[in-house]
């Protein structure tokens, strides 16, 4: 068999709020950046500390999703693919952008700063505003 595969999942925090436009025919996108940041010892035991930002786009349910409940500041967890897209600006400059087209997002962190919502999303699926937020149940 020889397929490919294009996953990506990052874990990290929202640089801004999420921005949310129609394409003309009326399907939602959402757009916003999660920085992902990490740490390491140098052979000599200097600590270093480096982030990466990764542009992110949600379509249809999810990103009406994205943009109804995630804030600046929040951690996220992003499954989904990578794309690049390139274009020529008005000057004739070329320009490459890659980024995360989202299949699913889980909104992270305590339970109380996600107001009670139920905090995992999936593309088509919207969150229970109304579900109770029991506690961590184990089905063993």
């Amino acid at each position: 068999m020889s397929r490919g595969l294009n996953k990506v999942q990052i874990i990290g925090h929202l640089g801004k709020d999420p921005e949310m436009r129609y394409t003309p025919s009326g399907r939602p996108v959402t757009t916003f950046s999660v920085a992902v940041s990490r740490t390491w010892n140098s052979a000599d035991g200097e600590r270093h500390a480096e982030t990466e930002w990764f542009n992110v786009v949600a379509w249809g349910n999810l990103a009406e999703i994205c943009k109804q409940y995630l804030v600046k500041g929040q951690q996220v967890y992003v499954e989904g693919r990578l794309q690049t897209r390139r274009w020529d600006d008005k000057e004739g400059q070329k320009h490459t952008s890659v980024e995360i087209v989202a299949n699913e997002m889980m909104m992270l962190g305590d339970r109380r700063d996600a107001a009670g919502l139920n905090n995992h999303a999936q593309e088509g699926e919207m969150p229970a505003a109304d579900a109770p937020m029991a506690e961590d149940e184990f089905p063993f």
